[in-house]
């Protein structure tokens, strides 16, 4: 019998599950109450590379003069960013709508879900009509929303979450940024590039990243120009006229200070969307990170499970369409053919971070032997002709039997070059499998090659270690 799968929510998590679960043959209902896409491609990753990609053009023409180019004038259009940003979303977002329609057994509703129990759901559409359905599973794929901290004064008007920052036409002259993770630190370099002045306050800088990356990263930072302070904590915000101002104390020692700005954006992490699915009357045990799931990603009610962002597991698109897929072939019978738990971690500041895999301190932390090695893109000849010769790719293996451990870039295009890397983890590679393989010249993956060679010390571009006397 063909089983009937609702998939609530249409994200990168619940339209790729749609679209696996139709390819296996289910009969599928995906109910969606925003835009197909959900935050990654309408508020989140695509809109912010979209403006990525704006600000290594604005930062091109600042550093004209060292590819002895003499540039005139320029400066951002907020406007126009806003209608390109706008026109690269609804591009994919339709894109998305018709390979969604090209799939018959897919019924696309445009409402907001109630679950009534495991096997029903009420829709109320968006025409205004209700529709009650009846399932065989049903996969939460609702994903996350900004989340403001407890900061005292972020109701006031110009203290704004990642969401309302894109939405804005004008360039903030100056911008707080309050966060030192993946969101904070790539609006902070982009907005610094785009034209504001932005000061950055970080209690961490990238928690999860190795500590020698988030420790590089800092100096970069602040070279672009971003008035950095880290191991600081925002206490208040204020308002002073038409700006705003932030009291901020170090965490380690007894000093505040005070910044002014013109926009505080809060970018201090995110939550799950769970309101109107009726999760407590369900008994479906969730709290402020997500909802509780197993191995398999069902919850404690059999039957339903939670995939992406909604979950209390990794916030990230790729990771939720992997779960997605991973959750369509167990509800159909298969065995899922994916590594789960390797998976890139990408961060899109002008000096780009990328790690996958174990950070040092992990390594450490458990007890596994292993080397390093570190190769720096300033002996990269692409990185130079670039002219982004700064930043390091760092490789760990293990000590006895050489398998990949942890990736680790900081520097130019680093996520892309992570997927060698999550390739070889994920597939328990050994460093001889990178080794053999002749990577082409000139380009930024002979610095992975050298780092890799650096292991045996068989690098070609890496002086020798000098011999103690």
């Amino acid at each position: 019998m063909t089983k009937t799968i609702a998939v609530i929510g249409a994200g990168p998590g619940g339209y790729v599950a749609a679209i696996r679960g139709a390819q296996l043959g289910a009969n599928i209902i995906l109910i969606e109450n925003r835009e197909v896409g959900g935050t990654c491609l309408n508020r989140g990753c695509i809109p912010t590379k979209t403006y990525f990609r704006n600000a290594e053009i604005m930062s091109s023409f600042k550093r004209a003069a060292e590819f002895g180019i003499t540039a005139g004038e320029f400066k951002m259009d907020g406007k126009a960013l806003q209608e390109r940003k706008n026109k690269v979303v609804n591009t994919l977002v339709g894109g998305i709508e018709q390979l969604i329609s090209s799939y018959k057994n897919i019924e696309f509703l445009r409402g907001t879900a109630n679950i009534k129990d495991k096997n029903n759901i009420s829709v109320e559409l968006k025409d205004g009509n209700k529709k009650e359905i009846t399932v065989d599973n049903i996969v939460i794929a609702t994903g996350s929303k900004p989340q403001m901290t407890e900061t005292k004064g972020v109701d006031l008007e110009g203290v704004i979450t990642s969401d309302e920052l894109l939405e804005m036409e004008e360039i903030p002259e100056t911008l707080i940024v309050v966060g030192g993770g993946v969101i904070g630190l790539e609006f902070a370099s982009i907005y610094q590039e785009l034209g504001s002045q932005v000061i950055l306050l970080a209690s961490r800088i990238l928690k999860d990243a190795d500590k020698e990356i988030s420790r590089r990263l800092v100096p970069m930072l602040k070279k672009q120009g971003i008035e950095t302070y880290v191991d600081i904590r925002a206490k208040e915000i204020t308002k002073e006229g038409d700006k705003l101002r932030v009291l901020a104390k170090y965490k380690e020692k007894d000093e505040e200070i005070e910044v002014i700005g013109d926009k505080v954006l809060i970018a201090s992490g995110r939550g799950p969307v769970i309101e109107g699915l009726n999760l407590d009357e369900l008994g479906i045990k969730y709290d402020d990170k997500g909802v509780f799931v197993n191995n398999e990603f069902e919850t404690n009610i059999p039957g339903i499970y939670a995939i992406g962002d909604v979950n209390r597991g990794v916030q990230l698109a790729h990771v939720a369409s992997a779960q997605g897929e991973y959750v369509m072939e167990k509800i159909m019978g298969h065995t899922p053919d994916v590594n789960l738990d390797i998976y890139p971690n990408c961060v899109f500041t002008m000096n780009e971070v990328a790690h996958v895999g174990y950070t040092e301190e992990e390594l450490k932390e458990k007890g596994i032997p292993y080397k390093a090695s570190k190769f720096m893109f300033a002996a990269n000849g692409k990185a130079l002709s670039l002219g982004e010769g700064e930043g390091i790719i760092k490789i760990l293996a293990g000590e006895e039997d050489k398998k990949v451990l942890g990736v680790h870039i900081l520097g130019p295009h680093a996520n892309d070059l992570i997927a060698e890397g999550t390739l070889a983890i994920a597939n328990g590679l050994d460093i001889y499998s990178i080794m053999r393989t002749i990577h082409a010249h000139p380009t930024l993956s002979e610095a992975f090659f050298e780092a890799t060679l650096g292991l045996e010390d068989k690098a070609i571009h890496i002086a020798p270690p000098r011999k103690r006397r």
